[in-house]
């Protein structure tokens, strides 16, 4: 058990330094272990005879709740079930399941056996589905019943499991079958084995295959730990959707190594109200959201839900001061921003006890140095957000699979660094600034434009309950900025909504940042919440002159 006890060393230092930035930041070192698997050598060391809470379930029919202990021996049993079926280490499962009991049981026992987990969405496209499946490489399927009716025309010879009936040609997870409480697996586990295998996104392109490690997500996710500030016995709870990273970086590996419970209130449809109402009832103490959740909440009266949190966080995409402020008055909490990536843990982020600037993304997180660089690799002030590779930090991809599917290298211009693709601006005290994603950031006349500036902006009026911006091609100057705008409820489109939000920027931006177009409607967006900026770009660009339906031009 010695990676187990390296481990919580590096654990229990990021602890003990929760609101100290400057010595965790200095002093913190990834442990080196030439063997690991984290749900043997750590988590079951820690739930041994453990009655804490680990995982706490809530939708409108009831709740269940499962100690550590309890969700050891029943990993265990289905770490059994699945050897049974023939899945061995290095087999890829794909895991198209929601927020039950059984998706943290496979997802421990996989890890357990060696299995590489490829977590999915339980509403993604039938298209998508199969596009993962074969270029995944997939030998196993978990599902439950609703996604098992969905998965009828799966190809090839892939392995079906239903965690939740007895359905023909399916082998069903019966937890009641006899397996046995404790295991032993058939191999050791090396730190750079595969463990996930993620789809990125696909704001902006197909999505790409990442490959994560026994090292980089279960060890680089004590970054993650810091910049939420958990520790034991808190009740945390990430507002995210299964299948995706940020599922696996707050619902699964940063609240577990802090041996904090893992929170969740199913809903069908996200109620702000209801979510409200369930966070101040439970006692959560920390919370994750992101800024699409945030911004339905400050709809409604957060001085009416009396919560005990300590600690609130955002991710996913930055967020804007507006929201921060409106928080901070109802609650006298101020949300953290952090920044990560599906092929890194938390990068960057403002971690407990720190100053924070409005709007900032925070200071290198404890294990990462950061730079900016220009498209020629020299540092710069505003630049591209990149990651130093000597050392190389645990928290970092194994790598991208390609069509062959062999791994690729993760550095990009040059084998020091790997870019990020997004662009910030730092400060003199550290503090990094987003300014977009590198493909986001256009030319208007000779000036770069940062859609998330003109965005923030846009956030502050009484009207506008979400904002996306991107170029609008121009005669004269190029592009100009053009604004998507969803109204708040019961905030109608009209020509005097648009007249005041034009007033309203010219106001607050610089003229060159100055909204010249603007659109009422609802925003595209990925199954994660994630606005798809590439379309709204496409359809400016094929426009063919004529303006759309509640579409406004300045002049």
């Amino acid at each position: 058990m010695t990676a187990g006890r390296e481990f919580l060393k590096a654990r229990d230092f990021l602890l003990a330094h929760r609101e100290d930035y400057h010595t965790a930041y200095a002093e913190f070192r990834w442990p080196v272990l030439d063997d690991f698997n984290w749900a043997l050598d750590y988590f079951d060391v820690i739930a041994r005879d453990n009655p804490r809470t680990a995982l706490w379930i809530v939708d409108e029919a009831g709740e269940e709740r499962l100690s550590f202990e309890q969700l050891s021996r029943r990993s265990n049993q289905a770490a059994h079930f699945l050897r049974n079926l023939g899945v061995r280490a290095g087999d890829r499962i794909l895991v198209l399941l929601p927020n039950t009991v059984a998706l943290w049981e496979f997802t421990l026992a996989a890890m357990k056996l060696g299995a590489v987990l490829s977590p999915t969405a339980p509403l993604l496209a039938p298209a998508d589905l199969h596009d993962r499946l074969v270029r995944g490489d997939i030998r196993h399927l978990i599902t439950d019943a609703a996604g098992a009716a969905r998965c009828a025309d799966v190809p090839g010879n892939v392995t079906r499991i239903v965690s939740d009936a007895v359905l023909p040609g399916w082998h069903c997870w019966d937890r009641d079958g006899g397996f046995p409480e404790d295991f032993s697996p058939d191999r050791i586990t090396r730190p750079d084995d595969p463990l996930l295998l993620y789809f990125t996104s696909g704001t902006t392109a197909k999505p790409k295959m990442v490959l994560h490690s026994h090292r980089s997500y279960p060890i680089g996710h004590l970054s993650t730990m810091y910049w939420i500030g958990l520790k034991p016995g808190d009740v945390h709870w990430n507002i995210s959707s299964p299948g995706w990273a940020k599922h696996a970086w707050s619902c699964v590996f940063a609240p577990w190594n802090a041996e904090a419970a893992v929170f969740v209130f199913n809903q069908p449809r996200f109620d702000a109200e209801k979510a409200l109402g369930v966070l101040a009832s439970h006692g959560v103490t920390t919370l994750c959201a992101p800024p699409t959740v945030w911004r339905m909440l400050i709809l409604k009266d957060l001085k009416a839900y009396p919560v005990r949190l300590r600690e609130v966080v955002s991710a996913g995409e930055p967020l804007n001061p507006e929201v921060i402020d409106r928080v901070r008055r109802a609650w006298g909490l101020t949300i953290r921003d952090g920044y990560g990536q599906t092929e890194t843990t938390a990068l960057i982020g403002n971690p407990p006890g720190q100053p924070n600037k409005a709007g900032s993304m925070g200071r290198p997180l404890p294990g990462y140095q950061m730079s900016l660089l220009d498209a020629d690799g020299n540092r710069v002030e505003e630049g591209e957000v990149a990651i130093h590779l000597v050392p190389r930090p645990a928290g970092l991809m194994s790598g991208y699979i390609d069509e062959a599917p062999a791994v690729t290298h993760v550095s990009q211009g040059g084998a020091d660094w790997y870019r990020t693709s997004d662009v910030a601006g730092q400060d003199e005290e550290g503090y990094f600034w987003y300014v977009g994603r590198a493909d986001d950031v256009f030319k208007s006349s000779d000036y770069r434009v940062s859609p998330f500036e003109i965005e923030s902006a846009l956030l502050e009026h009484d009207s506008v309950a979400e904002a996306a911006v991107v170029p609008s091609p121009d005669a004269l100057r190029l592009n100009v900025p053009k604004a998507f705008i969803v109204l708040k409820p019961g905030i109608e489109p009209s020509r005097e909504a648009a007249r005041a939000l034009f007033a309203f920027a010219r106001q607050r931006l610089s003229p060159f940042q100055r909204i010249r177009r603007l659109e009422f409607g609802e925003l595209p967006k990925t199954l994660s919440g994630k606005i798809r900026r590439v379309e709204l770009r496409a359809r400016e660009e094929n426009r063919a002159g004529e303006r759309f339906e509640n579409e406004f031009w300045e002049e």
